[in-house]
């Protein structure tokens, strides 16, 4: 692969991103442009911008290197994955816009009437966006060192500064218009060279370097999987959805509840599309690149595989095709998280301000940065995935029983939160540990959402009924401003 191909893919997106960022700084003037867009996105550019901070590096990368690794059991990623919007549409995005927030802790502290719910909320909302970001940085230290031969770090260093830049520089209106660019250069750039790869190997121009039946062996299907992990994993990614603070507050700008489920239902067809290309990218380095699984280069599987099957200035092109889909989707995924943490920091902390937004922007991106520096990946969705279990663990109980259960009290949620994070902190640090000393039961903080979850529900739960003298006086009011649609 020829350096320049890299240097000239990453170098167009990133400007052109820029470009369409300073766009939108024309046309972000107010407060509530910068935290919610004004209030006036539509669904289809909406669901476009979802689409672009939700589909991150462990769904352009990894969910094609787990199926490389692990056959149909990576499958479930991308399920899960899109399953959760499934669960946003049923039970979060109309009530949720109809809150009139700004961010999940001003959700939770309007509902429980609680500064200190709201704080824990807000430090818990704080903990997954960083950890979330970081498997983005780490994705572009990996394109950038396979494609242009540059060290990890300048990947790193490059996305946080232009997410840094652009989200300071417009806020929520302007990450809006660069979010729905790059879902659409993600999609097409998965799907013009999967297209010419398929073409290319139905006519038996290359060989696979494994047969069908060493590639995809019968014993490899689902009645091979792990019971308890496929189950944890699929509460994680379906519950986890509901909490991440990056999709939730794209429902704030929509104009209303009715907008809010419209933009949610085509997010679940964008995504259903979107997934169908690196599952057949995985699909194919099975039989022709089964080396990357050995060499533990399964998360460079699309950025490696064009090239290698179609040498040539033809190859070359279709890599940087999926190059610059690759530093898309960092870009897309880490502006979201960003802009969602800038909007709770200068909240909570800075006075609410545009300036204030500015400088918790960042901040938001300067602490990730330094994390992805020092650590290595160890696999872009099972990092991921391990961030959902968090999530699902301690924002999601408060949310669903904030809008459903009129019994929630302060003290309900903040026991419930803290216990989740605890529970679920412990176990994914002490998954090196638990591995080495007792293998039998690593599945368990492995994939520790099955526990966890229902934990700290119930904790949340049995506290809120101890201190049901507590509940907020004027919940009814606020669960109807959530559930009667607007005229």
């Amino acid at each position: 692969m020829s350096p320049a191909v890299g240097y000239t893919a990453i170098a167009l997106v990133a400007v052109v991103s820029i470009l369409i960022g300073f766009y939108g700084l024309r046309v972000s003037r107010t407060t509530s442009d910068f935290y919610v867009a004004s209030r006036t996105v539509r669904p289809w550019w909406n669901a476009s911008a979802i689409g672009g901070e939700y589909l991150s590096a462990a769904s352009f990368l990894g969910v094609a290197g787990l199926i490389l690794l692990t056959g149909t059991g990576g499958l479930w990623f991308p399920i899960g994955y899109t399953a959760g919007y499934l669960m946003l549409l049923l039970f979060v995005a109309a009530p949720l816009r109809r809150s009139g927030a700004y961010t999940i802790p001003d959700f939770t502290g309007a509902r429980l009437d609680s500064l200190t719910a709201r704080r824990v909320t807000s430090t818990l909302v704080i903990v997954v966006g960083w950890f979330y970001i970081v498997p983005q940085l780490q994705g572009a230290a990996l394109t950038v060192r396979i494609t242009t031969g540059l060290p990890s770090w300048v990947g790193s260093v490059a996305v946080a500064v232009i997410v840094a830049g652009v989200v300071a520089a417009g806020g929520m209106r302007s990450i809006t218009f660069v979010q729905a660019f790059q879902f659409w250069l993600k999609l097409t750039a998965l799907a013009v060279p999967l297209v010419a790869l398929l073409i290319i190997v139905n006519g038996g121009a290359v060989a696979p370097e494994l047969e069908p039946a060493a590639a995809f062996p019968a014993g490899a299907g689902p009645g091979a999987l792990d019971t308890y992990r496929t189950i944890s994993l699929m509460v994680a990614l379906l519950l986890g959805t509901l909490g991440l603070p990056h999709v939730l507050v794209r429902f704030y700008t929509n104009p209303d509840g009715t907008a809010a489920r419209r933009t949610t239902l085509i997010v679940l067809g964008l995504l259903s599309v979107f997934y169908l290309f690196p599952t057949a990218f995985g699909l194919l380095g099975r039989a022709f690149a089964p080396d990357l699984a050995v060499s533990g280069e399964a998360d460079a599987l699309i950025l490696v595989l064009p090239d290698r099957l179609v040498p040539g200035p033809v190859g070359q092109l279709l890599t940087a095709f999926v190059i610059a889909g690759a530093f898309a989707a960092f870009l897309s995924t880490s502006s979201g998280l960003v802009v969602s943490l800038a909007g709770v920091i200068s909240q909570d902390l800075l006075g609410g301000s545009v300036r204030g937004f500015r400088a918790a922007a960042l901040i938001s991106s300067l602490v990730p940065l330094a994390v992805a520096l020092i650590t290595e990946s160890t696999g872009l969705a099972g990092s991921v995935g391990l961030v959902f279990a968090f999530t699902a663990s301690t924002l999601c109980p408060v949310l669903l029983l904030g809008i459903w259960w009129r019994g929630l009290t302060a003290r309900g949620a903040i026991c419930g939160m803290l216990v989740g994070a605890l529970l679920s902190g412990s176990a994914i640090i002490a998954v090196p540990a638990v591995a080495a000393a007792a293998p039998a039961w690593s599945a368990f903080v492995e994939q520790p959402a099955a526990w966890t979850v229902p934990i700290a529900a119930a904790v949340t739960i049995l506290v809120s009924r101890i201190d049901r003298a507590r509940v907020p006086r004027g919940v009814d009011a606020f669960l109807a401003r959530l559930h009667v649609p607007e005229r």
